[in-house]
Order: C-alpha cells, then sequence, then structure tokens
C-alpha cells in the first residue's frame, strides 16, 4: 500500500493501485457467488460426443411421445450388433411439452440423472397443437409470438437437463402430415427446434422433406432404403410403419455413427485426456507365447526372441495382442570376416525393420499358406483420421515365366487402369474385331486361287450344253 506522501507524489500510480484492488476483490466475489459449472459438452474439442464414456461403452437413450417409441424399436434393431452403445428397450417417455407442469420438469431431471447418459434421441411435438394457459387464466393462440416464447423456454430446459448430464443431444424435427392445418403447425414447430438447437448448441436432425413428394406434398408410399417404394405412413397421416421407423432411424443413425467415428480418432490423439485415460489408449506391450497366453515379455527376451537359434538372421516379433500391428524393431547382426592383417573380425551391422500396419499382417496372414502364396495385385485400405481412405497396392516383383505371373496382375497393369486411366492402347490379338490389318495375318503369304467355279474339272466344257 501507498502511504500519503507517495499518493500526494505518485497520484497516477495510486489510482492504477486501487483499480488493481477494485478488480481483484470483484474476481474473487464473482468466483464465490457463482458456482462453477459442471463438465460441459463443449469442453471435448471437435468432438460432439465424449471421446471417454463410462466403462467404455455408450449409453444411448431416446426422449420422447408415440412417434419416439416406433424410433426407438427401430434404433434398436439398428444398433443391436454395435458393442459400441448400449440402449435400453424402453424410452423416457414425454408425452408433450404443453402440458408438462414444473414439478414434471423437475422429476425429468432428477429421473435423467440417475443412470449415465451419452447420447439422447429427442422426439417430440406432434401432440404439443394446443393452446396454453397464461399465469392470469388467459387462453394464448397455438403459434403466435407468445405461444412461441414460452414453448422455446419449455423446450431449453429439456435441453439444458439432458447437456448438464453431458448428454449429446440429438433432437430430430417432426416430419411432413397429411392435415393441412396441422402441416403448418408442424413446420412451425421445426422453426422453433431448429432455432433453439442452434442457441442450445446441440444438433437438430431434420427429416420434413425426407417423408414428401418430388412436389413437396405429403405422400403415405415412398422410397425406403434400398429405394423401393414402400407404405411409410399409417392411415392417421401421422405415425410411421415398420418401414418408415427404419428408414427414420437411418437419418439419426447417420449422425452418431459419423460422432462416434469422430470421437475415435479424438481418442487416438496423444495426450487428449489424464493418466488414467492415456493408460486406455496405450497399454503396455504386450506379447503372445506359443500356446496362446499373453504376456509382458522383459527385455532380455525380447532381444534373443528377435533371433533365430544357431544363426544371427532376426525373426519378426510376434504381433501386439488386441492390434495386430508389427511395430518398428531393428537388429544386429555381428558377421565375422578376414580383415585386412589377416585377423577375424567381426562386423556388426543393423538391419532395420520397418512398422508393417495391421491390415496388411491380417491380409498375408489370411491368404497366405505353405502350398499357395499371397496373390499379387492385393489392395489394402487403411483409414486415416478424418476419413480419408488410402489404397495401398502390395505387388512383390518375380522373376518373368515365372509361376506367379498367371496369378491376377496389379491394378497398374490390369488393361482396364492402361486404357482408361493410363490412356494407352491395347495391343489387339490376331482375328479379334479391333484387328483392323490388312491382309489378314492368317492370309499373308498364301496365293491368290481363284474359286473352284471359275475352274471347270479337266476333259470338261464349261458350257454344260456342249
Amino acid at each position: 500500500m501507498l502511504d500519503g506522501s507517495a499518493r500526494r507524489s505518485c497520484p497516477r500510480a495510486a489510482a492504477v493501485a486501487m483499480a488493481l484492488v477494485t478488480g481483484l476483490a470483484i474476481m474473487i466475489s464473482s468466483a464465490v457467488l457463482v458456482p462453477a459449472p459442471a463438465r460441459a459438452q463443449d469442453d471435448w474439442g471437435p468432438s460432439y460426443i465424449t471421446p471417454f464414456p463410462e466403462n467404455d461403452v455408450y449409453r444411448l437413450q431416446v426422449v420422447g411421445d408415440s412417434m419416439a417409441e416406433g424410433l426407438l424399436g427401430a434404433l434398436a434393431e439398428v444398433f443391436g450388433s454395435d458393442t459400441r452403445l448400449q440402449m435400453p428397450r424402453r424410452q423416457h417417455v414425454v408425452g408433450g411439452l404443453i402440458r408438462f407442469e414444473a414439478e414434471d420438469f423437475f422429476k425429468f431431471e432428477e429421473t435423467v440423472g440417475r443412470e449415465p447418459l451419452h447420447i439422447a434421441v429427442v422426439l417430440i411435438g406432434i401432440a404439443d397443437r394446443i393452446a396454453l394457459r397464461a399465469p392470469d387464466s388467459r387462453r394464448v393462440s397455438v403459434g403466435s409470438d407468445e405461444w412461441k416464447t414460452e414453448y422455446a423456454r419449455r423446450v431449453d430446459r429439456i435441453a439444458r437437463a439432458l447437456k448438464r448430464r453431458g448428454a449429446a443431444v440429438y433432437w430430430v424435427g417432426l416430419p411432413i402430415v397429411r392435415r393441412p392445418d396441422m402441416n403448418d403447425d408442424v413446420q412451425m414447430l421445426n422453426e422453433v427446434f431448429r432455432e433453439r438447437a442452434l442457441i442450445n448448441n446441440i444438433k437438430f436432425i431434420d427429416v420434413y422433406d425426407a417423408f414428401a413428394d418430388e412436389t413437396g406434398r405429403y405422400n403415405q408410399y415412398g422410397p425406403d432404403l434400398t429405394g423401393k417404394q414402400r407404405l411409410l405412413r399409417e392411415g392417421d397421416g401421422v405415425s410411421f410403419t415398420a418401414a418408415g421407423n427404419r428408414k427414420l432411424a437411418h437419418f439419426v443413425e447417420r449422425e452418431i455413427k459419423r460422432d462416434l467415428t469422430q470421437a475415435r480418432n479424438d481418442r487416438n490423439i496423444p495426450l487428449a485426456g489424464s493418466e488414467a485415460e492415456q493408460r486406455r489408449i496405450s497399454p503396455k506391450p504386450q506379447q503372445s507365447d506359443w500356446a496362446g497366453t499373453v504376456t509382458a515379455a522383459p527385455k532380455e527376451s525380447a532381444e534373443q526372441s528377435a533371433r533365430s537359434p544357431g544363426s544371427g538372421a532376426p525373426r519378426p516379433a510376434p504381433a501386439e495382442a488386441g492390434s495386430g500391428e508389427l511395430k518398428a524393431d531393428s537388429a544386429k547382426v555381428a558377421i565375422k570376416t578376414v580383415g585386412r592383417t589377416g585377423r577375424e573380425e567381426a562386423i556388426t551391422v543393423e538391419i532395420l525393420r520397418p512398422a508393417i500396419p495391421a491390415s496388411v499382417v491380417a491380409l498375408v496372414t489370411r491368404q497366405q499358406s505353405p502350398d499357395r502364396p499371397a496373390q499379387l495385385g492385393d489392395t489394402v485400405p487403411d483409414t486415416l483420421p478424418g476419413g480419408t481412405v488410402v489404397l495401398n497396392s502390395i505387388t512383390p516383383g518375380l522373376a518373368a515365366g515365372s509361376q506367379a505371373q498367371r496369378r491376377r496382375l496389379a491394378p497398374t497393369q490390369s488393361p482396364f487402369f492402361k486404357l482408361l486411366v493410363k490412356g494407352e492402347r491395347i495391343a489387339p490379338k490376331p482375328g479379334r474385331a479391333d484387328d483392323f490389318r490388312w491382309p489378314p495375318p492368317d492370309q499373308v503369304g498364301r496365293a491368290a486361287v481363284p474359286p473352284a467355279s471359275a475352274a471347270p474339272p479337266e476333259g470338261k466344257s464349261a458350257n454344260p450344253k456342249s
């Protein structure tokens, strides 16, 4: 603190000191009065879904009304074989937001917080086409500004309750319906859902145009996932059939699987997460013995196993358990030779073995056998972070005339690649339709022999009447 003489001599420094003290006091009071928010979904970086769920299994919950019930059955069929997801067979029933009272919202928030939740799919609103009752017992008509404001507040409360649990929320819009007046309300509700999804940073899945015809009108029939015309809507003009629910679940499945892939890529980023999460990403290297038991191999045994008994030649180390990838390994071989002085010397040669991807190891292991080696021209796909697919062609060099040349050619040596990619002209085979040489090769060197009708037999005249 500055004394009186210092304040009189340095008025500007005193003002700066007082401002710093005041700002520090405001920051401390704000930290005390405002509670620290919980871990938000936005803290996961580019991934919309958390990369580190509990027990490495995602918990998916469907929230909504009767339309959400059909969506739940279709999603259970879609994700039934996916080991990354766990779906309960029951949905969290919310019949509508208009009839939701204050105690219903509190009960919803309490029920959602009881179980772990990572992904929430919400489909609601088809039964909310009713007027609101204002606090002063005044009737608020559907679609008015006051009605939209109150309905948006209720949508925000549902979305924020799910996000507080750390869930990735997918809000599914309403599809087109048959009645024109009802369809106008559906479009109005979709506008509210889209706006609140943008404000609350959740994903809105628009399925309105997916169930309309080419002119944008309602149609009970439409193409299913295979392109066939099927009955997608029930006779009431609102509900879905089994094929319609399966098509509806396709749009939700596409978004969730895309975000799961992104979460998996973010999980593989180094230094992403705590030390416990890093141990789950990069466990200690393990090796499997010949009996199939996974054991942690010490450094000495690993170096000894890298060499074949009786010779200095290295042999490939077994793949890691669960990955199948052979990592880069270097081996040193001692070669005895006679030096310039005539004495025997030992020269150490380092043999480098590059890393082999797991896809290549799996391909060679599957196709190679003692009596039939791997074929030529095998293409190995590898997916890079971000969705890029790299195709690698395995084409070992062989001597001309070997038996392996009768197998499948490499992709770059195929006639398709030469003609359509490189633009080369393929040499025609003799006698084929594209062989335009004249005269034909089979007639080259032949003498021009007159036809049999032009030369009469010897001793007979060409005129039969003579």
